[in-house]
Formats: C-alpha cells, structure tokens, sequence
C-alpha cells in the first residue's frame, strides 16, 4: 500500500525508544506545518512559498504567489517592519531571512517590467465603495477587482496612499514607489476619485448605486497634550507637520527643534526636521527606551543621523524660546514625576503623541458602534453593526501598522464578495506551527545573509532621498535560498537516502515521495533525517 498524504493521527512519543520490531508500532507519515513567518505576517502572506519560488529564480511565479495576498510589496519591502523576521526560526540559527528585502525586490522587479497578475473573476455585477485610499482602502478595492466586482476609491486628499504618502516621509518610501503600485491597481480595473471626500455614507451608497462599502479613512487626528505655551510660543503636530513636507510646503521649524514623543512618528519628525536644516534636534520621551513604542532600528537611526533622545523627560512649559521640562523618576516600571525641572532652548516644538480617527461621518448610520477615541466595532467577518457596511485599518481596534491595515483590507475583500453572494467565508484551518526545535539542521551556518547598502554619515542629510539600496537579482537569490522551509517538504532527498528498506519513492520534482508501508517498518529514521520535520511518526492503529 502506498501514499503520499499529509496524517492527522497524533505524532508518537520520539523521546521514547522507536524502531522496527515484530510488528510496526508506528509509521511515518508526510505532513505539512505551519511555518512561523507565514503565522506572523499581518497581511497573511504565504511567504515560505513565495520564497521558494524566489529560490528557484521564478522571480515572476514569486511575485504573482506575494500579490494573492499583498498588492504593495515594493511598498512593504520597504516600510513593513518585518514581524516575520523576528519569528524566523532561522534566528536561532544564524540570523533571519530578510525577507523585506526579497519582498522589496520582486516589487520593484515588477514595476520596472510592467507587470500584471492573472487575470480576475467573471463580472459579478456587484459595485464596492471604499472610503479611504490609504493601504487597507488600496488592500480592499484591489482584492474586490480580483473576485470580479467593481470597485471605486473616494479619498478626500489629493493623491492615494494616505499615510503611506503622507505620512512616512520619502527617504524610507520614494514616491515614485508608492505611485507605480497604485497605478497598477487603477490598471486593474478599480477607479479612484481622489478630492472626494464622504461625508454621508448612506447617501454616497445611494447616488453610486453601491451594494455594500469598506471604511478605512485612517488617523489623521493628532492627539495634543494640555502644554501651556505663550501665543508666540511654535507648536505644531508632527501628522500635519509631516503632511506639509511631503506635500511641499514645509514649515519653518528654526535652528532648535524638540519633538515630544517616543513611536515611530517621533523618530520620522525629527529625522524630517534634520533633513530641513534644524541643527539641533532633540526627542523628549516621558518613558525609558525600554518601553518606547518605536522600534530600535528607527531609533538607532535617527541617533546616526544627529538626533538626540532624552528618556524619562516631560514637558511642562513652553515660553518663547524657553522650554521647561520634569524629570521623571521609574517606580515599578512606570514613570512618575520627580519634582525636579530643566530648561531648554528650543524654536518649535513637535507633538507626536499619536493619532486619533475622525468617524464623525458614521455617526448618523444606525447599528454601528464606537469606541472613545473615534474607532468602529466590527464582527469577526469586519462588517460593522450596519449591514453591508464594512471597516478596516486604523478605523478599527488594532495595532496601527501599514501591513496590518494591508490585512484588513484582504480579509474584509474576502468577507464582502461572500457577503454579496449571500453566503459566508471561511478561512482554512492552520496546521500546527513548526517551531526551532522541531528542525533536524546541521550545526554549522553556511549562508551568511545579505547585506543592503546604505547611505552613511552627512550624505543622508543632504535631502530625502531614499537611504536604504535593494538587493540584486543574484543577492535576493541566495537570500531566498537561505529559508529552512520549515515544516514542509523541498525535496532534499534526505529520506529517500536515509531508508534502509527502500520504502520511500520519488515522484519528480513538484511531487515529493512515495511511502510503501508494506516495506516501512517504523525505524523512524527518515524522520530524524528530515531537515525540516515534513515527517511525523504516527502510531498505528490498534498498537
């Protein structure tokens, strides 16, 4: 008897002894695992497989098995910050894949060479409002297209994007990246009417005659802390501040600039106003860096490029030129102020306490229910309480991030099409995640990763071109080629070397092996050979 399919029969005890005896207790059996990045990616990518392909130098199949799931990955390679990296069980190893970089890669790759994804569904007949062009609006409209409905964007600023254009300035995301991914979403079918801003969405719905809408207007709303300062004190809030530099009209900031804040916006403000001249630069942060919410790269970054960081540090007073700050002492973890006070000199000072969602415009829409700070409640389908109504990204309880706004829109464009074909979606079940230990690798590194070139020093100053370079064809290659594919099977003939009852057979490339059980006799050896755990040993039935 023989087969070659995936074995739900609980995995044996391998601590215990194992092997061939008078009759078989346990048999090996193919079997498929979860791997960690594909677990960890927030846009649901298949990144294992994506990677494969990669490997193998199908940079086209590679890009085409990303977009089923990401429509931006110039975009993502480039501003994603990587969560499947910090799961890679290659960590452990030696160093994670990078896989933004690969992902960078095969995104610019594709708008270099102009290319489409296959071609989508039969024509519903179906129309899909998005309110909102950020990455969940673009996310949402681009899957729409695919599954066949018709699709149109209103955004109420003057390009798509959101706060991928306006928002994260050009040295970590060039325009021209951002607008050929867009393009090609427009190319695609879906239509974007950007000045349009929505201010009543059931009568939107009605003059379009849209069957259902996704809401996804992000947060745009910055929050301001109650700071006394004098009228001709300088205060600015970094969205707007940020806004106005992408759009061309920067403010005048003067010599000496504070930004109160310690997220990734902080990081960007400052780093924005080093580009436009301010000599001093200095970060005021009421926390210590342990508990910043901007990640540790962003951070080391804007220290390289001049900026400075004061942790446990509030402001209390802003006069002028004159910035008194407090002191802040750790109590169990957590800041309280310490009664002592500095004064700083300072010509502006930036707010980048984090943003809220302006959802005043769904007020009116019966059923639909809010939180405090602005956002929507949705089901686990992202339909609000208003039938038909959908939302997403920052409109919705969730960790604020341009993939997990990217995932929202796949996963509500999924929920919509089955929605208006009056049925439900549901996602496939997740097989069981394969984790380090669970790998049998050499104990040695051979594939050290790839490096990408950066600017250094004075040379990121000089204005906002981009300070990270890509990977080549032959670099992103070898990187792909240093995935473990954890928990399913490449191939590598391990456990066809290993039998020593030749009861495994390849089938030809694509197809993996054969198991002839009346030759199998349970030694297990092929599964301690299996670099990746593809093999499970399982007990027979009855033993």
């Amino acid at each position: 008897m023989t087969t070659h399919q995936a074995d739900m029969t609980p995995a044996v005890d391998l601590s215990a002894p194992h092997g061939a005896g008078p009759s078989r207790g346990a048999r090996m059996v193919f079997t498929d695992l979860l791997p960690p990045c594909n677990e960890a990616c927030p846009a649901g990518e298949n990144i294992q497989a994506w990677l494969a392909l990669a490997q193998a130098g199908d940079h086209r199949g590679a890009w085409e098995a990303l977009l089923r799931d990401n429509p931006l990955p110039a975009v993502h390679g480039r501003v994603c910050y990587h969560p499947c990296e910090t799961a890679c069980n290659r960590a452990a190893l030696d160093a994670p894949v990078s896989v933004h970089a690969i992902e960078r890669y095969l995104g610019d790759r594709a708008l270099a060479e102009g290319w489409l994804p296959a071609a989508t569904a039969a024509a519903s007949g179906k129309r899909v409002l998005v309110v909102g062009g950020g990455p969940s609006g673009l996310s949402a409209a681009y899957h729409l297209v695919r599954l066949g409905h018709e699709v149109e964007i209103h955004e109420a600023g003057p390009v798509a994007g959101g706060m991928l254009h306006f928002g994260i300035p050009a040295y970590r995301l060039p325009r021209e990246v951002l607008a050929g991914e867009v393009a090609r979403i427009v190319r695609m079918g879906v239509r974007i009417h950007c000045e349009r801003k929505v201010t009543d969405l059931a009568e939107s719905m009605r003059e379009g005659g849209f069957d259902a809408a996704f809401v996804a207007v992000g947060a745009h709303v910055s929050r301001h802390a109650d700071i006394p300062a004098r009228e001709a004190a300088r205060v600015l809030d970094a969205v707007s501040y940020l806004h106005d530099v992408s759009a061309g009209a920067p403010p005048l900031l003067g010599r000496r600039v504070v930004i109160y804040g310690g997220g990734n916006t902080a990081m960007d403000a400052a780093r924005t106003a080093r580009r436009l001249g301010a000599e001093e630069t200095l970060i005021v942060y009421r926390r210590d860096r342990e508990h910043m919410p901007a990640h540790d790269f962003e951070a080391d970054e804007a220290i390289e490029e001049g900026v400075k960081i004061r942790w446990l540090t509030t402001i209390k007073h802003f006069d002028g030129e004159s910035l008194q700050v407090e002191r802040m002492d750790l109590v169990d973890g957590r800041p309280v102020p310490s009664g002592e006070f500095d004064t700083l000199a300072a010509d502006a000072v930036i707010l980048a306490l984090g943003q809220d969602t302006d959802s005043s415009f769904l007020r009116g829409v019966p059923g639909i229910d809010f939180k405090p700070d602005g956002t929507v409640m949705v089901g686990p389908d992202m339909m609000t309480g208003a039938a038909g109504i959908f939302a997403g990204g920052d409109m919705v309880p969730s960790a604020r991030t341009v993939t997990v706004a990217t995932g929202h829109g796949k996963k509500a464009a999924r929920h919509i099409d089955a929605w208006l074909r009056r049925s439900a979606y549901e996602p496939s079940p997740k097989h069981k995640l394969v984790t380090y230990p669970m790998l049998n690798l050499p104990l040695f590194s051979d594939a050290d990763p790839a490096q990408q070139g950066m600017l250094r020093g004075a040379a990121r100053l000089e204005g906002f071109g981009e300070i990270v370079a890509g990977l080549g064809e032959s670099e992103a290659r070898r990187e792909a080629q240093r995935c473990l594919s954890c928990g399913n099977c490449f191939e590598c003939d391990n456990c066809f070397a290993a039998c020593p009852e030749q009861a495994i057979a390849r089938l030809g490339p694509g197809l993996r092996y054969r198991t002839d059980y009346d030759k199998c006799t349970g030694c297990a050896v092929c599964h301690d050979q299996c670099p990746c755990h593809a093999i499970e040993m399982v007990a027979e039935s009855g033993s």
